[in-house]
């Protein structure tokens, strides 16, 4: 009989390097780096995730690590005071907020610091680049990261060009490499499609995402390609792998692209430790039927031990904490 596929598998020549459990990663961009990041933290590998918060225009991503290495303080023109006495930056993430100019302008020194020790530190850099439109802020003439909603009459949007991108990235890469000579970059396009900027718009922003990230990859040998959106539109081509909204890659989808990634990118051992992971977090996650019995507390212990052993390849600090508290609640039997 003739063998049935029932999806377009997008071929991922596995990367010529690895990161194992000590590799240090960073990611920064689109909130699909924010998902990454989380995935690899879950699997405890030490990674510094997203934190600026969501950025999606690759100038704006650039911007903020240039800051981050030349020691410089956020541009003070695009401070921004909302009607409910917020104060905000224009060129990072809401989330990112306080009630005093001063405090926030401190807040966001502070992460930049350590945005830039964690760099000169740091084994891989992903980088998510989420669309090619940007918004340019008409009283200052600069790309911005966030728009806050503003009236629109205060921005220009505009499509970046692919060259400017890519001058734009390999001035930061080059830059990168004077304070990380063996830093590896990966990059990716977002598989979040943007539906406001109409879909067939969306297909030219990712495009011109696309190109800008093939020429660098083709350019650099120490930058690499991860095919996240090919995955998501190709191979994962159906309405069940995203949520309601029909533009983000639902649980299932983000579990198959990390996997795709995982076996890209991370080393044989530590795939495997991830296995043993979790098959740990099931047991850790289990909750007695019957309350303090002395079989749960044997149970407990058999889980301690298994952390225990586990804790010279990963950090698992915290779940040992936690399954010796519940070992301290059981009254004596």
């Amino acid at each position: 009989m003739r063998e049935i596929k029932l999806s377009t598998e997008v071929n991922i020549i596995p990367s010529e390097w690895k990161i194992d459990h000590k590799s240090k990663v960073l990611t920064i961009g689109s909130c699909f780096a924010e998902v990454l990041g989380s995935q690899l933290n879950a699997y405890k590998f030490p990674v510094l995730n997203n934190p600026l918060g969501t950025i999606f225009n690759p100038l704006t991503i650039c911007k903020t690590l240039d800051l981050a290495l030349d020691k410089n303080d956020p541009a003070g023109e695009l401070f921004l005071k909302t009607s409910d006495d917020i104060w905000l930056h224009h060129d990072f993430h809401s989330s990112l907020w306080s009630n005093s100019r001063a405090e926030l302008e401190s807040q966001l020194v502070r992460k930049l610091s350590d945005l830039r020790t964690f760099i000169t530190e740091a084994d891989v850099l992903v980088i998510t680049l989420g669309t090619a439109y940007g918004y340019r802020h008409k009283a200052t003439n600069m790309v911005i990261g966030n728009c806050h909603k503003l009236p629109a009459e205060h921005f220009i949007r505009e499509l970046l060009h692919p060259d400017q991108i890519s001058m734009a990235m390999e001035l930061l890469i080059q830059k990168l490499l004077m304070f990380r000579r063996n830093l590896r970059v990966v990059l990716t396009v977002s598989p979040v499609r943007h539906t406001r900027d109409t879909l067939p718009l969306n297909q030219v922003s990712k495009s011109t995402l696309r190109l800008a990230c093939h020429r660098l990859a083709e350019k650099y040998k120490h930058i690499s390609y991860f095919p996240s959106y090919e995955i998501m539109i190709d191979e994962l081509r159906d309405y069940r792998f995203y949520k309601n909204d029909l533009i983000h890659p639902n649980e299932l989808a983000e579990e198959h692209i990390f996997q795709s990634f995982a076996k890209s990118f991370i080393e044989p051992d530590s795939l495997e430790l991830m296995q043993e992971w979790d098959k740990i977090m099931l047991t850790i996650n289990h909750r007695p039927l019957h309350g303090f019995t002395k079989s749960h507390l044997k149970f407990l212990k058999s889980v301690w031990s298994k952390l225990n052993e586990i804790s010279r390849k990963m950090n698992v600090a915290e779940e040992m904490e936690e399954i010796e508290r519940r070992i301290g609640e059981f009254p004596v039997l």
